[in-house]
């Protein structure tokens, strides 16, 4: 139930914050956030990053919501530690987000636009896939070499054996 309830809490975070940046940026307008690092921004993406897929909207929906479905059984059948769920729950709110924004909209909210790089605009829910991904990863891997490392070292190895 924790992992249903961050989730949620992200999903709800990005369309407020969605909400909020329709109510008060003009489309296409722009705000600064950080000068010279981050700009505010209201754009309309029907497709996903650098706008890939923008007529298939339909596509990038039923990805999502085959990836929430996913995400949702392997919270709770997968073997997972408590921070790979959070993680997983993390990155299920974020698409449930989008998954939202394109089934009532036609498209999707962003508006993060970095200054210092060329990068696609993104959302807040961009940014729960994104890290929650990321983080899960690492968690995963640390964890598998980790379990490897031990399952090794309780591995009786050849001519450990006492010959008596």
């Amino acid at each position: 139930m924790l992992y249903i309830i961050i989730a949620a809490a992200c999903c709800a975070a990005d369309q407020l914050f969605k909400k909020w940046i329709v109510a008060n940026i003009a489309l296409g307008g722009h705000m600064e956030l950080i000068p010279g690092v981050l700009s505010l921004t209201n754009l309309r993406n029907t497709g996903m990053a650098f706008s890939m897929l923008s007529k298939h909207t339909w596509l990038l929906s039923l990805i999502s919501a085959a990836v929430i479905i996913f995400i949702a059984v392997l919270l709770f059948r997968g073997k997972f530690t408590r921070w790979e769920k959070v993680c997983m729950a993390v990155i299920m709110g974020g698409a449930a987000g989008n998954l939202i924004d394109r089934v009532f909209l036609g498209y999707v909210v962003d508006m993060f636009e970095t200054e210092f790089v060329d990068f696609a605009v993104f959302n807040l829910a961009d940014a729960f896939i994104d890290v929650g991904a990321v983080l899960f990863c690492v968690l995963y891997i640390v964890r598998t070499v980790r379990e490897d490392r031990k399952k090794s070292e309780e591995k009786p190895h050849d001519g450990d054996a006492d010959s008596n």
